[in-house]
């Protein structure tokens, strides 16, 4: 089955690395449905894909609402008839504070949009998955690189972050019988919305403030693009994009 053919959900596709990777997609022939809190956000990203803006779907949608996500799911299925690439990337950060300062609803606002919201799409994708013809599909969980080192003071990300590769092997075992490959990218430094204090200087692990190397998130889109163009039979398991020269490896 070629791009043409294929059909693609994109969660937190109105901005950042969602944005971007729904864009690619649909450059490659993708249909695509767009998922988002914010519905103008989503409006607008059909719009910058041009012309191959009419092969997108928008959906509001909040992630951590079992009701919302199942209809977003069904709305794709019921305009595009199947489901082949599911990208699992919305997510959001609580504030820098230490971690006894943390209140319960920022712990929970974290781990229900980033952890939770990745396991309800991932349900409602297998699902469809498994049930169509050509049976089958790809989900490719935005992971981090806070799912291997933690910052200063981000217990709830890196939380969720460590808690979405868990999902993801579980996933990928589950869905062999089913002909559904399950792989994460964890992303270090792409500069979008999120990121751009990176250029500003962030706390560091001694205690310093310091800027970032950041790199361009087409990169980031192009990567994923290429994990979602991979045959049936193979898998990217695990792949981590960073800025070659940010503090990761090493000591920092």
């Amino acid at each position: 089955m070629n791009s043409h053919d294929k059909v693609a959900i994109v969660t937190g596709a109105g901005s950042g690395i969602g944005k971007a990777v729904a864009l690619a997609l649909l450059k490659d022939g993708y249909r695509v449905a767009l998922a988002g809190r914010r519905k103008d956000a989503l409006e607008q990203t059909a719009k910058d894909a041009g012309a191959a803006g009419s092969r997108a779907l928008a959906v509001p949608t909040d992630v951590s609402k079992p009701d919302s996500v199942k209809a977003l799911f069904a709305a794709a299925k019921r305009q595009f008839g199947r489901l082949d690439v599911l990208f699992n990337n919305a997510g959001v950060n609580a504030p820098g504070v230490p971690l006894e300062d943390l209140t319960f609803e920022q712990w929970k606002n974290v781990v229900d949009i980033n952890l939770t919201g990745m396991f309800l799409c991932m349900q409602e994708a297998f699902r469809i998955m498994k049930e169509q013809n050509p049976r089958g599909g790809r989900i490719i969980n935005n992971g981090s690189i806070s799912a291997h080192a933690p910052r200063p003071n981000s217990a709830p990300y890196t939380s969720t972050k460590h808690g979405v590769t868990g999902l993801t092997k579980s996933g990928s075992l589950d869905g062999r019988k089913y002909d559904i490959a399950v792989c994460q990218i964890d992303i270090g430094n792409a500069l979008t919305e999120m990121a751009a204090r990176m250029t500003k200087g962030v706390p560091q692990a001694d205690g310093s403030t310091r800027v970032e190397p950041t790199m361009d998130v087409q990169h980031v889109a192009d990567a994923v693009l290429h994990m979602a163009n991979l045959p049936p039979d193979v898998n990217m398991q695990f792949l981590t994009i960073m800025a070659t020269k940010m503090p990761f490896v090493g000591r920092g």
